[in-house]
């Protein structure tokens, strides 16, 4: 049987006119709003001690009390994998993933993942929604992931992703030259036609992100992204729609495009690098209890320094 949390918060002003389990959903982010209806609907929600209906008007500010069924994780066996903690403090940890590392066991990876380690690292995490984890990282997407080690922190620490409140930048680099940063302000939703992929589409959610030039290359740029949403795959998907494809991206990246007269050595490297050139490299956050920053940086993975060595000397050799 699930836990029994008793959470609070309040429905917020901007949600007044809504349907109530649209308005809840603002109010407790970090569960689906088909899930807050259910339990709208089982009388475990209470606004002033009485049920509120899923369809009746919300006001904004209302106190509301959850009873909410905290699933633990039960499924996944804890193994002894190395884990690089950049911070480790009593509400969460702040981890550097390395490429290739898949976060969650699903179909095809049942073991091995993120969080077996985490569950071997501290097995009090088994008590948590996704044994703490509070976002996802691509699998050979490298860098720094916020892990949450207590009831209390992964509630806040959802809430403030959804609010916005968690800076995330990540290195990209991509095929062109890009001259100048920028903001692309283009929704994401499934592609029409390919169910692996997410797509630009009308029909999207709304997903923005900001990016400026770190370094440019004759064929390449380095960018620094920043996410204002966190949409599956967000930056992949946003930087090939303007043709500048993260370079090894597998999913859209497209055909391997060599630069002209580039030395044997680049075209190398470009053909030996089989993931996606991105890197999560800073996260900060309010601490979830004392509200100071936390602010962490995760080192560049050696085989994306590597590529950007072979690109600088190219880029050197070419005067």
């Amino acid at each position: 049987m699930p836990d029994v949390e008793i959470l609070e918060a309040t429905i917020p002003m901007s949600a007044g006119g809504m349907r109530f389990d649209a308005a809840l959903a603002q109010a407790f982010p970090q569960f689906s709003r088909s899930r807050l209806t259910a339990w709208l609907k089982d009388g475990k929600v209470e606004v002033d001690g009485r049920p509120p209906r899923p369809r009746d008007p919300a006001r904004g500010g209302e106190r509301v009390r959850l009873h909410a069924e905290v699933e633990t994780v039960t499924v996944d066996a804890p193994e002894d994998i190395a884990l690089d903690v950049l911070v480790e403090d009593p509400d969460f940890y702040v981890l550097n993933k390395p490429p290739g590392l898949v976060v969650h066991p699903g179909a095809g990876n049942r073991s091995g993942t993120l969080v077996n380690a985490l569950l071997h690292k501290d097995p009090a995490l088994a008590a948590l929604p996704r044994a703490g984890v509070v976002h996802r990282l691509d699998k050979d997407t490298s860098g720094v992931m916020v892990v949450a080690r207590t009831q209390e922190a992964h509630h806040a620490l959802v809430k403030a992703l959804a609010k916005r409140q968690i800076s995330r930048e990540y290195l990209a680099l991509v095929m062109g030259r890009v001259i100048a940063g920028g903001t692309i302000d283009a929704p994401i939703g499934r592609h029409p036609t390919d169910r692996l992929r997410q797509a630009v589409v009308d029909s999207g959610k709304p997903a923005r992100s900001h990016y400026r030039v770190v370094e440019r290359f004759p064929a390449h740029t380095l960018l620094r992204v920043a996410l204002e949403t966190g949409r599956t795959h967000q930056i992949r998907v946003h930087l090939s729609h303007l043709r500048w494809p993260i370079v090894g991206d597998p999913l859209y990246g497209g055909n391997l495009r060599l630069p002209v007269g580039a030395s044997e050595a680049l075209k190398s490297a470009l053909r030996d690098f089989r993931r996606q050139a991105l890197h999560a490299e800073t996260l900060a956050f309010a601490h979830p209890r004392s509200g100071e920053e936390v602010r962490a940086t995760a080192p560049v993975p050696q085989d994306f320094v590597d590529l950007l060595d072979v690109l600088r000397h190219s880029a050197e050799e070419a005067g």
